[in-house]
Formats: structure tokens, sequence, C-alpha cells
């Protein structure tokens, strides 16, 4: 990757103007080319630009569009799962879910990550490096155009935790909703963290009305410090104190959480009243909060066992249940592209090996 030039996917079109006019092209080119990038076109092929303009783009600025490695389509629901090829050589990974009411996309913030969760295969081999926003927003560009399929939801929940690559996350963010690019409505982009508390009040000031998505899977911190590393710097209580004040921070922001049901360890009712009071407790304090939690039935990851081999999955419909009693909506997410094992981080491991 030629970190010397501008990358034209990662530029705003405010941006562009600056190239252009640096380029003694007229700032009305700005658009033409941002429409045309985000329609999925090089800049060669924008036919609205003329070859002496192109050539100095080429010179001036790089683009490349993520390369689809590998593609596998569920013959179940016809999840697509997207093996990406970056400029430099390293792979990343995207699903696009098809759904009746809109199709959504997950895409990756990151090359590797570094979080260290015990459940989640990304996090293998740790972090390679950061995406930069127009990697991040080729990924949705690129799988449009393979598959054919509009795309009207973005979730931030692929390889790589976002708030750990803030800056790029952020500007993804207004790039993906900009009125002359895909005008994806903020309020239809899910970002999911695993709780970094400093970044999500950092967030609570950049006035979006995303809804964010706090990986939880635990209960207390004794537990949650042994699967997920990042509770050993902030603790549960910590994490919901910042959930609370970015819901009440302004309308439109919406928290979801997360939770991993792992057989014999967090997935007992009496593990859902724990968890409910938890929630209850903190997030409730000052006044009413819609509390919503997706249960999530564990992927089997190669070499990430946490169940022990006889421990026997609980019904997760009781669990559930549990929640629903305690005035907190439970949904069980529904597994998609079962048949192509559609969870984030193996697919790039196998094409490294």
């Amino acid at each position: 990757m030629d970190n010397s030039r501008p990358e034209l996917l990662s530029l705003l079109p405010d941006e562009l103007v600056s190239l252009m006019a640096s380029l003694g092209e007229p700032g009305y080119r700005a658009r033409q080319l941002f429409e045309g990038l985000h329609r999925g076109l090089s800049p060669d092929e924008i036919t609205n630009i003329g070859n002496a303009t192109k050539a100095k783009l080429r010179a001036a600025a790089s683009y490349h569009l993520p390369e689809v490695r590998r593609k596998l389509v569920s013959k179940l629901d016809g999840t697509i799962k997207y093996l990406f090829g970056l400029a430099d050589g390293n792979c990343i990974e995207s699903v696009l879910m098809i759904y009746r009411h809109g199709n959504s996309i997950c895409v990756s913030t990151q090359v590797g990550c570094r979080m260290g969760c015990a459940f989640c295969a990304s996090t293998i081999g740790g972090m390679v490096r950061n995406l930069t926003p127009g990697e991040i927003l080729g990924q949705v560009i690129a799988a449009r155009l393979d598959s054919g399929e509009r795309i009207s939801n973005i979730v931030l929940m692929g390889i790589g935790e976002p708030l750990d690559n803030y800056d790029n996350v952020i500007k993804f963010l207004h790039l993906v909703n900009h009125e002359y690019g895909l005008n994806i409505g903020y309020r239809h982009i899910s970002l999911s963290t695993c709780g970094l508390v400093d970044k999500i009040r950092r967030l609570r000031g950049e006035g979006l009305p995303i809804t964010l998505s706090v990986s939880l899977h635990a209960a207390d911190d004794k537990q949650r410090s042994r699967i997920m590393p990042v509770n050993r710097r902030w603790s549960i209580a910590e994490l919901l104190d910042a959930c609370r004040e970015y819901y009440r921070s302004g309308p439109g922001r919406r928290i979801s959480f997360e939770y991993v049901l792992i057989p014999g360890l967090n997935d007992s009712p009496a593990d859902a009243n724990r968890l409910a009071d938890l929630l209850n407790s903190h997030l409730r304090a000052d006044g009413p909060m819609p509390i919503h939690v997706n249960l999530i039935p564990q992927n089997r990851v190669n070499g990430r066992e946490l169940a022990s081999p006889d421990a026997r999955a609980a019904d997760p419909r009781a669990f559930a249940a549990v929640l629903d009693r305690r005035g907190i909506r439970a949904t069980l997410r529904r597994r998609l592209g079962a048949d192509i094992n559609a969870s984030c981080g193996q697919l790039r491991r196998e094409s490294a090996e």
C-alpha cells in the first residue's frame, strides 16, 4: 500500500476539492469523482472526467478497491462471506446478510485484533494494522458490486475492534453517510465494541445517532476478565456507566448488548438472573432505559474451546425468558450462513495457513 499518496476512497468531498485545486482542476470535478468512486468506478472508468485529469490523478493519488479472493454463498439463506484482498496483500473478511426488510453487511475495521477475547477467531495471531477509511468503505462498495444487492444497513462487527481504530472509523461513518455517496443513514449503522470505555465517552461527543452494540458476555468481573482481557482495564461497572451516559446524551442513541452463551460457563438461568440484576441496577439507576440483549450461541472456533468437553448447553430460550420476565428484551440471534461458517476470522486464518 502506497502511504505517500492520498487514498481517493478515504477522502471526503471537501478534501477532494483541495486535491483537485492542487492539480489545477476546478472544484466541481471533486463531486464527479466522489460520486463515481462510491458507485464502484475506478477513476479511469468515470466518463465525465477527461483523460488529462485522470492522468494527473494516477500520479497524485492512489486507488484500490478490495479484491474478492474467496466467496462462500450459503445454500440455506443466501448469506455471502467474502475474503477480500487489500493492496498490501493482507486479507480481511466481510459478510453480506440477505433479509427481506433490507440487506446488511458486516465489515472489518482492522487486519487482526489485539483485544484477545477468548471466544473470537479474529484475535488469533494478534494485530497487524488498522484499515483506512477507504478500505472499510471499499468492503461495502465491493460487496454491492459483486452481489448486485442493495445494501441498506452496516454492522461494524467483523475483524478488529472498531474503537481501537477510532479516527479512521469515524471518517468512514462520515463517508458512507454522505449524500453524494452511498447515503446510508446513521440509524442504519451499528458499531460493536468489546468495551473501550474512554472511546465510548469520546464517541458520545461525535453527535452520531448510531447504535452502540456492547460485547458483555458475563455478569461479573471475575468471569468477564477471564474471557475478555479488556475487563482488566475497565470494570463492568465503568463500562455500564459509560453506556448509560451514551444513551442519555441524545436522541437516537440506542444500545444493545451481545452475550455469547458458553455451555457450562455463563448460560444457566442463574446466570440470566445475575445479568438482569446487573443491567437493571446500573442502567436504570437514574431513570427508565430500554435494554436489549442479543443472545448468541457460541460458534466453534479451532483453538478456542472454552466449554469443558462434557458441558451441555442450556436451553437459550430459558435464558431469554428469565431476562424477559425481568423487563429486559432478549432475542436469540438467528445463525445465518451456518453452512459456510459465517462468523468472522476463520476464513482469513485458513488463507494464511
